[in-house]
């Protein structure tokens, strides 16, 4: 009988009441009586608010009402509205064909920004490959763990792994998001996580170093980093719905 790679990862301290906190609050959040009649409007802004914030952690900030408007041509910001947008359309393939999903992904997310015979292919590295087939089965199914616990490990791993040209984050962001949109956790796609690493930076930035060192302590981090990102970005749509309640209405 195999054992689920992931259930370990419970066992480290602190993790699961993390993880359990976050829980709750995206049910709460996905309560919102906003999302019964403005679910349209709040997953678009969610979107928009998770390209802005995937591309500030690549590298290349952006004005919100800028890129809103429409008046912001940085190929990476292109790349990550191109990603959030996809999103819906790719979530019943990531589960099936996940490969083939991170491949499209980097096309959409690269697109301007690498050589085109780049797009769409993962490094050659043998052992980086490996782990993706690794991943991709964890994806496919080979874990019963928590949708956050997996979301988290296809983000860091993917993090970790940066197997494609140009602006990979935009990908390991995008993957996870898909995670947790197939888990049934977010089904709608309403959560920008990526809101909560950019709050978080620094904290991101050294919790993804820490994962991939593969100790106990660094994958720990990296989880109740990610746990504290969710967290936040329930709270960012939270303050969505209320201020579309409080619009005054055409």
């Amino acid at each position: 009988m195999s054992t689920d790679p992931l259930a370990p990862l419970l066992e480290l301290a602190d993790v699961g009441d993390a993880l359990s906190s976050a829980r709750d609050r995206v049910d709460a959040a996905l309560r919102h009586r906003a999302l019964r009649r403005q679910g349209g409007q709040v997953a678009a802004e969610a979107n928009l608010r998770a390209a802005v914030a995937s591309a500030a952690l690549e590298g290349h900030p952006h004005d919100r009402e800028a890129v809103r408007a429409g008046t912001v041509t940085d190929p990476v910001m292109q790349g990550a509205l191109r990603v959030a947008g996809a999103l819906g359309d790719l979530a019943d393939r990531w589960p099936k064909a996940p490969r083939q999903v991170l491949a499209r992904l980097h096309v959409l997310a690269a697109t301007g920004s690498v050589p085109t015979d780049a797009l769409g292919r993962p490094s050659a590295d043998a052992a980086g490959a490996a782990r993706l087939d690794t991943l991709a089965a964890l994806v496919a199914g080979d874990t019963k763990a928590p949708p956050l616990i997996l979301a988290a490990v296809v983000h860091g791993e993917l993090l970790a792994l940066r197997p494609f040209a140009g602006p990979s984050g935009l990908v390991a962001r995008a993957a996870a998001r898909l995670t947790l949109i197939c888990s049934g956790l977010d089904p709608r796609g309403l959560l920008a996580v990526e809101v909560g690493h950019l709050a978080r930076e620094p904290e991101y930035v050294g919790a993804a170093g820490a994962f991939a060192t593969g100790t106990r302590d660094g994958v720990r981090s990296w989880l109740r980093h990610y746990a504290a990102a969710v967290s936040q970005a329930a709270d960012e749509l939270t303050e969505v719905c209320e201020a579309l309640t409080a619009a005054p209405r055409p």
